[in-house]
């Protein structure tokens, strides 16, 4: 009993620790990316899947509205994501939005992902090949993940991970440090034009 009283503290005391491990110059390097994307009109295409897809989803609103960036997401698509699934599978659907939105190397493809993928145990193989994609068309990559090794964290430009020292807080850390981060980057002076209601 005295175990479950202490862990909403323990738990906020271990996400503390991780918001102070972000890694802020790695920030501050993708405002300037995205500076310069605003620039050359390019866009922000951004993929994820379970949560990091609702995550996504929440992020391209916050970029379109609060920083006038062109931001797409895939997966708020879901008639075109869902066919594309049934028709030739879940792992060449945001590859197919990818190619026919003509993803080039204006853009910027941001990945958000707790593992990043992992293609010898067959993990978010989808988000792997949007990542491969991006690179054919030279594309900068960012990504939010919880580990450094996975797929999206070794062959992004630019990764921001979670230090989770408890592995059992790996998943909501993760999820909960993307959101904190990408708030951040949209409230930043050199990209925020327009204030938030409340």
């Amino acid at each position: 009993m005295k175990k479950n009283k202490i862990f909403p503290k323990h738990f906020f005391n271990e996400i503390i620790k991780e918001i102070k491990n972000i890694n802020f110059n790695k920030i501050e390097k993708i405002i300037n990316l995205l500076v310069k994307l605003k620039k050359v009109k390019g866009r922000l295409f951004i993929v994820g899947i379970g949560g990091s897809a609702a995550n996504a989803s929440h992020a391209v609103n916050d970029f379109r509205k609060l920083c006038n960036i062109d931001a797409i997401s895939p997966i708020d698509n879901f008639s075109e994501f869902t066919a594309t699934t049934n028709d030739i599978g879940f792992e060449n659907a945001f590859t197919e939005s990818l190619k026919i939105s003509k993803i080039n190397k204006k853009d910027i493809l941001l990945v958000m992902s707790v593992g990043g993928g992992d293609l010898k145990r067959k993990s978010s193989i989808g988000l792997i090949n949007s990542i491969k994609l991006a690179k054919k068309k030279n594309c900068k990559i960012i990504s939010f993940t919880g580990k450094k090794n996975g797929y999206a964290g070794l062959n992004s430009d630019l990764n921001i991970h979670c230090k989770a020292t408890n592995s059992l807080f790996l998943t909501p850390f993760s999820e909960s440090l993307q959101a904190i981060i990408w708030h951040c980057i949209v409230s930043h002076p050199k990209l925020k034009i327009r204030e938030t209601f409340w």
